[in-house]
């Protein structure tokens, strides 16, 4: 059997190639490719339905990114020890690829699509995550399926002033900048990533030089594209209309849904109430015996609502609240609401509002992760839940979607980059944002609300952290563009863009941005940085109004935590023989004690409910790996009696020899009656053998000597 296989590569600028190899495997999809870097590969394939759904009138894409274990020679933990429903990673990456991909199919193309992406061999110095979209677009490539790409994705790290492209995980370590960039060979479509509170300016660059290199990779796709003969895609007809129709709706609603914009009405559901009666007027207009598809009423209406909007914030330089196009909507907010919990906070911004709390917890609560790539902890999580009452729906609760895993994400990374150093925090944080109204970004509104919970909860972050979403209306043949600040539901679903910018009054740390059309200037881009920086600011000055800064201490009701530092030699002597003298310690004390080893020794954290308990196990810890010095002075306990003498403990876990003849200056014939197991005795460390390392202790020595008596002088 002969084998039409066809080989691109694209070289890095470090000397690696990405290689995209087509026609050796899953020949049956429409299209099909393996994407290799180093011994990381990617087995893409992409199936459209030639039949269309009856009714379906958007595009239903689906996109799945897999980790197979076995790529990374590992087998899955767990009772069933197989591959089960994506991982948040996953699912994060499928996003990656969706959002960039979705913008770029036809309008009127409304068959079912299913993109999968399998990692079949994963190598560490080599991450999938910037290698996905691209073996989606070639798996397009070579189909016959309309698409209007190729598109690409790279990773971009700025590190000691330099940028990366693709880089390795060594490479990484440090970066300020980490930024997922996708973009066609003209436009950028969607960018994800976080900073080390970098600049506007920096953050620019990092686009530009993102885009330059995925200029390169769409070149090759064009070229993988002809030498596998697809550029002619297939032909199909997925709509019926009536330009009857629709030029008769145009022409007696258009200027009513206008008016209906124009009239600025900050309430979501009055507004929305408006602009459904006049649809519904047009509707019972109709005679009875009218034979206009509803279908087609309500697509044609959408089209004139979203095209009245837009003219109207474009001629009138107001929003349909009558904001103007920098304003932000009212903001009030509020700690400590919750008495219970370690911190809380409301934040209500216009008809968003996210009700956020922290919690602290141990080592013990951190996450654990289990892939293909990664094994190992988390211990800062961010959790976003989205319920339908909070649009006024009906909606089960059925756990988070895609949309609340990678909102979640977003706040995380806004988050994790104002956290104290890992060695200043022993605490395991988690953070649930839970979205109680929406119209808006309420991602944002979450990593507002979650900057104030962890200043309520006595987080000592580095700075506050507020975010904003902007939107982006634009008519390119009048060359007219607006970009808004704080935009509404109704903005993100009639505009061009959705942009969410994070950070600190320093710069930003993360941001997130989906583009819905073709031709976004970096000129657009630079105004909407600018302006989103503003709205940041004014944001944070709000935040600070209710908490400036973080509270100096825990409430009473948060676990306390101590972390001791102690000589790897020693952590066995606080763990004990079997985990007795550790478990001896939580069981007396009430504390929990997490021993572990680090590069340069051992680490115990200490976590108790209040001072009183956290202060007795930290003093019985520190006497533990204290080193016993001769000539010390220690309060003991008997720990056993014999004909010789007492064996006391004067330090834990550390005894020593009271002697017969060091009990009292007189002369002591027997030990019967003399000390008692139990008792507290105070005794010295005269010496530690050097052969042996055994202690002598000495009780008389801290005893007044007896003057001897005349009789005995004399003789």
């Amino acid at each position: 059997m002969s084998l039409n296989v066809i080989r691109k590569n694209i070289p890095l600028e470090d000397g690696r190639v990405i290689s995209i190899e087509t026609g050796k495997l899953a020949k049956q999809a429409d299209g099909s490719v393996v994407v290799r870097l180093g011994d990381t590969m990617l087995l893409a394939t992409v199936v459209s339905a030639i039949e269309v759904k009856e009714g379906v009138d958007f595009m239903p894409l689906s996109v799945d990114y897999q980790e197979k274990f076995a790529s990374a020679g590992k087998i899955p933990g767990g009772f069933l020890k197989r591959e089960g429903k994506l991982s948040d990673m996953e699912v994060l990456i499928s996003r990656l690829v969706d959002r960039a991909m979705r913008p770029l199919f036809p309008d009127d193309y409304h068959a079912d699509t299913q993109v999968n992406i399998s990692l079949i061999s994963a190598d560490k110095e080599a991450l999938p995550d910037c290698l996905a979209a691209l073996a989606a677009s070639a798996a397009m490539a070579v189909s016959d399926i309309p698409f209007n790409g190729p598109i690409s994705e790279v990773r971009v790290i700025r590190k000691e002033g330099k940028f990366l492209i693709n880089p390795t995980p060594a490479q990484m370590a440090g970066a300020e900048l980490d930024l997922i960039v996708g973009a066609s060979y003209d436009n950028i479509v969607m960018v994800e990533g976080e900073m080390n509170e970098v600049s506007e300016s920096v953050m620019l660059e990092a686009l530009k030089i993102a885009h330059d290199a995925i200029k390169v990779h769409c070149t090759v796709l064009k070229e993988l594209e002809a030498e596998a003969g697809k550029t002619k895609k297939r032909e199909y007809c997925h709509e019926v209309n009536s330009a009857e129709l629709k030029e008769r709706m145009h022409k007696e609603l258009y200027d009513k849904v206008y008016a209906v914009a124009k009239q600025g009405n900050a309430n979501k559901a009055v507004r929305g109430e408006s602009f459904k009666a006049i649809k519904k007027a047009f509707v019972e207009s109709l005679p009875e015996d009218h034979t206009e598809d509803l279908k087609l009423i309500s697509k044609y209406y959408h089209d004139i609502e979203k095209e009245a909007v837009r003219n109207m914030v474009l001629d009138e330089r107001l929003r349909l609240d009558n904001r103007k196009l920098d304003e932000i909507r009212p903001i009030w907010s509020e700690v400590d609401y919750l008495p219970s919990a370690h911190g809380s906070a409301i934040f209500t911004r216009g008809e968003t509002q996210s009700l956020t709390t922290a919690t602290l917890g141990t080592k013990l609560d951190e996450q654990m992760i289990d892939s293909a790539m990664v094994s190992g902890t988390n211990k800062f999580m961010l959790h976003y839940n989205f319920p339908g009452f909070s649009t006024g729906e009906v909606k089960p609760n059925r756990g988070p979607g895609r949309r609340e895993v990678g909102h979640g994400n977003l706040a995380l990374r806004a988050l994790k980059k104002v956290l104290p150093p890992e060695s200043e925090n022993p605490y395991t944080i988690r953070i649930v944002s839970d979205i109680l109204e929406s119209n808006g970004s309420s991602s944002m509104a979450t990593v507002c609300a979650g900057t104030l919970a962890l200043m309520d909860a006595g987080v000592q972050i580095k700075a506050p952290v507020s975010g904003i979403a902007m939107g982006l209306i634009s008519d390119y043949k009048t060359g007219r563009w607006a970009v808004l600040s704080d935009i509404l539901g109704d903005e993100d679903h009639l505009g061009d863009m959705d942009f969410k910018v994070t950070g600190t009054e320093q710069g930003i740390t993360a941001c997130q941005m989906d583009m819905k059309v073709e031709g976004l200037s970096y000129e657009i881009l630079e105004k909407a940085l600018e302006q989103a920086k503003n709205g940041r600011l004014h944001i944070l000055n709000e935040i600070k109004k209710t908490l400036d800064a973080p509270k100096p201490d825990l409430k009473p009701h948060t676990p306390r935590s101590f972390a001791i530092r102690i000589p790897k030699d020693m952590i066995g002597a606080v763990i004990g023989p079997g985990g007795k003298v550790v478990q001896e310690i939580q069981k007396v004390t009430g504390a929990t004690l997490i021993i572990e080893e680090v590069e340069d020794g051992g680490l115990v954290n200490v976590f108790a409910k209040d001072k009183e308990v956290m202060d007795k196990a930290v003093k019985w810890v520190k006497g533990i790996v204290a080193i016993p010095e001769v000539g010390e002075v220690y309060q003991g306990k008997v720990k056993s009696i014999m004909p010789f003498g007492a064996f006391v403990e004067f330090m834990p876990g550390k005894d020593g020899l009271l002697h017969i003849s060091e009990i009292k200056w007189e002369r002591l014939e027997n030990m019967e009656g003399v000390l008692e197991v139990g008792e507290e005795v105070k005794v010295k460390l005269v010496e530690v053998d050097k052969k042996t390392g055994k202690f002598r202790l000495s009780r008389k020595v801290l005893i007044p000597k007896p003057e001897k008596k005349e009789s005995e002088q004399s003789k």
